[in-house]
């Protein structure tokens, strides 16, 4: 499941997530299940048709990530819950561990989505890169994405979201559409 907010420069995004990596780190191994959200630039696409028709729309590179992710074995502990503040491309920068985020999860994501200009900072960016207007949008939007998150986080920890893909035992997968 996909959830889109959208400015006009950059939106955020947060989808269910079931994962497991093919080459873990220490104390990392096993599959993984929870809610990825991530600060995305956007592009608007030109119409491809009559005024009347639809508009592509980009979902391109990560500014920020935030993995609100545990391990399928220790279901609703969120031990495995991190965030990247900063992306290099596609690829997402090292992974920060914050007590806040394993303690409440959609607390720390609207905390952190709130300082935009703290996040737009540690992501190496400033307001002239996603537009003033994106900044406040982005601050009165937030209590809006913190439910999806909490709703997204329910049906994890309710066995609806975040599944594997069959009842095979999977060396590696990743289910989710971020």
């Amino acid at each position: 499941m996909l959830y889109a907010f959208g400015f006009e420069r950059i939106g955020v995004v947060a989808s269910d997530l079931y994962f497991v990596d093919p080459d873990p780190g220490p104390g990392q191994e096993g599959p993984e299940q929870g809610v990825r959200v991530e600060v995305r630039f956007l592009e608007q696409g030109d119409l491809n048709g009559s005024i009347y028709s639809a508009r592509p729309i980009g979902i391109d590179r990560a500014i920020w990530r935030a993995d609100l992710l545990e391990s399928v074995d220790n279901p609703g502990s969120l031990d495995r819950a991190h965030h990247h503040p900063r992306c290099r491309g596609w690829e997402p920068g090292t992974r920060r561990f914050v007590k806040e985020m394993t303690a409440n999860p959609v607390a720390f994501v609207g905390k952190y989505l709130s300082d935009v200009d703290g996040l737009l900072d540690a992501a190496g960016l400033t307001r002239a890169d996603i537009g003033e207007s994106d900044s406040d949008a982005l601050q009165a939007a937030v209590p809006e994405i913190l439910d999806v998150v909490r709703r997204l986080l329910d049906r994890v920890r309710a066995g609806e979201r975040a599944r594997p893909p069959g009842d095979d035992v999977l060396d590696s997968a990743r289910v989710s559409w971020l």
